[in-house]
């Protein structure tokens, strides 16, 4: 039997084969075709047993089969894999396109809506009717005939263009290596590093040591390398890929734009201004006016103190390092040395007390003790020998969801952190379907037998993507549509990762979750205090980056003219000049792998992060008022948002937890904005 065709349990990986692929696509898209014939053909009153039933239960089949090859396309990448990938994503879009504008299906939940059925049914099954004639509107089911042919060329031709400028961004990264052949052009960077830059050059049968732009190697050479025409060379490398300055077959420009056009043309059709317009329906922001609004005012509040950070800064380089003028390539290191000065410590002294083999458990502990629960190691076929499986438990010993952890970075993986669905919840008849997620990161792998080592804003980033792990995989929702991250509004799924973050400052919380690689101590209170007062160490700068991107984003979609000659690039400086305090080099090509946006589901979406970064932060105040680890709250925190999923707004699950509207004192106050000078370790 065809592996992507059995959905009798786990995802078949030990099994897959690329020749799989096609006919069970095709199988797939043929069997729910036949399906929705018979379902708009028949003459009886449409009810939820004979239309969203049966039709839930064959796109489930269709997005589980598909969800392992874009998986896979993700994680295991390969020329074959991906022609494979792009053969089939056309008819995957088609399908979902057609299936958006059937008029017949329309007029039959429309019925629905409105029958005697309707107001008996669960809450969650009405809010995914409700959701399924919002998207039947959003999809073009509304359309004349032509326009909806144009409406699904625009949709195939924007899943083409989004899968090549993913393709295109990973091959320039993989294209590009530098090798250095003496260990004093490496002076500054971590042993660790090293070692594994010397391991890749070895792998190659090459002298000297392999530096590339994945996240383990990039990153410490821009915060550590003391050779500053290496800093250079690597920033200038990562910031054009996929530009007009590598292979021209990688160079992401033209499809920025023809996205962009597309995306305009695709709201026009269906009477909205923009897409802005179109991406913010299903959202819970009302308009773009609204986010620019609330950027706008986060930016006031935050740029003084980015000017602040960036001038601290500036001072400290040129009295102390011999910088009298900073450049890009010199920001992140002179940041670490300006936090070694202040603070005393470095990320790579902290770096030393977290291995994975303590950081894993720790947050499982967490995570047990806030919600009742027990995660253990369990067996599963994976995709990489890296990969680890783990199973939660209730308090009963009963199964609450599972999910796979592909922790490492390699080179046939795209860049990035991130939660995806492999297995949702629902009920069938008696049995419930538990739920399972894939949790991705891209940390450096162990090295010469020891555990892999993470430095604080890794450990954040897991428990980050685990607090979307646990939105998936703790709901207590019956019904697919509305099960976990499903139906959430696009701007609030992010206030369950974000929440988690906060754990990770947390003394109770990550002092048992530490453990030094050479003397096995704990984290020393001391350090963790220099830590704690190094938290919001530049968060004026990183907060302004964010609004920077959000901004870009914003007006890229809602009041920038793909046809008036300007391009994105000329809009991202224009964004930069009102915002900024951080001027990039004029080949910077930041855009060009902008992956949320143009790869993602963030277009004018990206400010998604920082809008629910106001509903975790205040979400969070709750248990810093009750405690941080009382169990009371976090069973109101599981009962109120993480169990309800998509089964209702999310406001009102943030007011049913919080007892009030959302407020933006909280992040202003983690934020070290709120008009104090310091932070004060818990």
């Amino acid at each position: 039997m065809n592996p992507l065709l059995d959905f009798s349990g786990l995802p078949r990986f030990a099994d897959f084969k690329l020749e799989y692929v096609t006919p069970a696509v095709d199988q797939l898209l043929a069997d729910n075709r036949s399906l929705l014939q018979r379902l708009v053909a028949g003459t009886e009153p449409a009810t939820w047993q004979n239309l969203v039933a049966p039709l839930e239960d064959a796109n489930e089949r269709l997005g589980r089969a598909w969800g392992q090859v874009g998986h896979l396309n993700a994680v295991m990448n390969s020329p074959a894999l991906r022609e494979v990938y792009n053969a089939n994503l056309p008819k995957i879009t088609q399908y979902y396109t057609e299936l958006g504008q059937n008029q017949q299906l329309f007029e039959k939940y429309k019925v629905l809506a409105v029958s005697a059925e309707f107001p008996g049914l669960d809450r969650a099954q009405r809010k995914i009717i409700e959701n399924e004639l919002r998207d039947f509107r959003l999809g073009g089911a509304e359309l004349p005939p032509e326009s909806k042919a144009r409406f699904l060329a625009i949709r195939e031709r924007l899943s083409q263009l989004s899968s090549r400028f993913s393709d295109n961004l990973l091959d320039a990264t993989n294209a590009f290596a530098h090798y250095v052949t003496t260990e004093d052009g490496l002076a500054g960077i971590p042993d660790d590093v090293k070692q594994g830059a010397r391991e890749a050059a070895q792998a190659e049968g090459k002298a000297g040591w392999k530096l590339t732009l994945h996240a383990p190697s990039y990153l410490p050479v821009m915060q550590y390398a003391d050779d500053r025409a290496l800093r250079e060379l690597m920033y200038r490398a990562y910031v054009t890929r996929a530009s007009e300055f590598g292979a021209p077959e990688q160079d992401n420009t033209a499809l920025i734009v023809e996205i962009v056009r597309l995306r305009r043309e695709l709201a026009r059709l269906l009477g909205f201004a923009d897409y802005a317009e179109y991406s913010l329906e299903p959202k819970m922001a009302e308009s773009p006016g609204q986010v620019c609004d609330f950027l706008n005012e986060l930016a006031g509040r935050a740029k003084p103190y980015a000017q602040r950070d960036l001038d601290e800064l500036a001072a400290h380089a040129g009295s102390e390092l011999g910088l009298p003028r900073l450049e890009a390539w010199d920001l992140a290191y002179a940041s670490e040395k300006l936090r070694i000065a202040r603070y005393a410590f470095s990320d790579q002294e902290v770096k030393q007390y977290f291995p994975q083999t303590t950081v894993l458990p720790g947050m499982f502990r967490l995570v047990e003790t806030l919600y009742g629960l027990k995660i253990a190691p369990a067996e599963a076929p994976t995709w990489h020998p890296d990969v680890r499986f783990y199973a939660i438990h209730d308090r009963d010993g009963a199964l609450v969801g599972e999910f796979y952890a592909d922790l490492y970075a390699r080179p046939s993986k795209r860049g990035g952190a991130w939660m995806d669905d492999a297995i949702t919840r629902r009920r069938r008849d008696a049995e419930v379907q538990t739920p399972v997620a894939y949790l991705v990161c891209n940390f450096s792998a162990p090295l010469g037998g020891k555990s892999a080592q993470f430095t604080h804003d890794e450990v954040t980033t897991l428990f980050h993507e685990f607090g979307h792990g646990l939105h998936h995989l703790l709901t207590r929702v019956d019904y697919l549509g509305v099960s976990g991250i499903n139906g959430v509004e696009w701007d609030a799924v992010e206030l369950p990762s974000q929440f988690m973050e906060n754990f990770c400052w947390e003394w109770d919380v990550l002092e048992p979750m530490t453990r030094h690689a050479q003397t096995g101590a704990p984290l020393p209170r001391a350090l963790f205090d220099r830590m704690y007062a190094a938290r919001n160490f530049q968060s004026g700068m990183q907060m302004m980056r964010q609004i920077e991107f959000a901004l870009f984003d914003l007006h890229l979609h809602h009041d920038f003219d793909p046809e008036s000659g300007r391009t994105p690039l000329q809009l991202l400086d224009e964004v930069r000049s009102r915002v900024a305090v951080v001027f990039p080099p004029a080949y910077n090509r930041f855009p060009n792998n902008f992956s949320h946006v143009f790869a993602g589901g963030y277009a004018a979406g990206y400010y998604s992060y920082k809008w629910a970064e106001v509903l975790s932060a205040d979400a969070y105040s709750l248990f810093e008022e009750n405690g941080v680890l009382d169990r009371a709250t976090g069973q109101r925190f599981h009962d109120e948002v993480l169990g309800v999923g998509g089964s209702r707004p999310a406001l009102e699950s943030f007011v049913a937890f919080r007892g009030r509207e959302p407020r933006i004192d909280a992040l202003l106050r983690h934020s070290g904005m709120s008009g104090g000078t310091g932070a004060t370790a818990p």
